[in-house]
């Protein structure tokens, strides 16, 4: 939940509000936690409609038309046209880390401001990464697809512990820095590549260009926003620079890798898998 959110919750009921809050209607989009509804009702905010789904094209169009407040996370998507039939909107909140669905420039002209919650899957993300990374490196997903086909691969072939491995983290924020930390507590080391000067956390290292990160990593993790510098990032000639056999894990957005490996290619090719998160 967004900070603005837990902010009126905090308030409380008691509080006098500039517009009834029976009047202020609310649309929660994308399956918005119920604790969302809650903490709405204890400020005060009882007209609220929340959807399990997103809505695109005129379903978006009709049902923004009279809102005062709307919570999306980032399917969808909140474009000039949305905006300018958005007839009373306030404030848009986003219940995720980005806000690249959202026009902004559109969104600043009308004077509506976006909120975005930029800690809400830090952690989470920084998890499934490791749980990547061990999966990938023990060869899990080609050995749970041959048990389910009836094979025993009962080899150590290709099954590697992640300890004394080098993880390469591409871009340090608060996603790669919390990945770090957690790597380091497996016993790999760590090397990060930012476009920002950033303080290293534990014993990670910075490198000052993406070819060193790639020829020292045995796995690489993505971890940027979407940008002009970050659009293809990794592209043909990046995976080339890869050390063979490494691993890609791209837990960014998706225009940041313009190529998806097979993870069936042999160990020996660049890279040997790749996972987005």
């Amino acid at each position: 939940m967004s900070s603005g959110f837990r902010l009126a919750a905090r308030l409380g009921s008691t509080q006098t509000l500039s517009v009834a809050g029976d009047e202020t209607r609310i649309l929660l989009l994308e399956g918005i936690h119920e604790t969302a509804v809650e903490s709405l009702a204890a400020a005060g905010y009882h007209n609220v409609e929340r959807l399990t789904h997103s809505l695109t094209g005129s379903d978006l169009l009709g049902a923004i038309a009279d809102v005062d407040l709307i919570g999306i996370r980032s399917r969808t998507h909140i474009d000039d046209a949305v905006l300018a039939a958005a007839n009373k909107l306030k404030a848009i909140g986003c219940f995720c880390i980005g806000t690249n669905q959202v026009d902004l420039d559109s969104a600043r002209r009308l004077g509506i401001p976006v909120f975005n919650a930029p800690f809400s899957n830090t952690r989470s993300v920084a998890e499934l990464a490791i749980a990547d990374i061990i999966l990938l490196m023990r060869g899990i997903p080609e050995k749970s697809a041959r048990a389910h086909r009836g094979e025993w691969a009962k080899t150590a072939r290709n099954a590697y512990e992640v300890r004394g491995k080098c993880l390469g983290i591409v871009g340090y924020g608060r996603i790669g820095s919390q990945l770090g930390i957690l790597a380091e507590g497996l016993g790999m080391r760590v090397l990060y590549y930012d476009i920002e000067h950033k303080l290293p956390l534990g014993n990670a290292a910075p490198v000052n260009r993406l070819d060193e990160l790639f020829a020292e990593a045995d796995v690489v993790s993505l971890h940027v926003p979407e940008t002009p510098v970050t659009r293809n990032i990794i592209d043909a000639d990046a995976m080339k620079a890869m050390r063979p056999g490494a691993l890609l894990i791209n837990a960014a957005q998706s225009t940041s890798s313009r190529s998806n490996p097979s993870p069936t290619k042999k160990r020996s090719s660049r890279p040997f898998a790749s996972s987005t998160t």
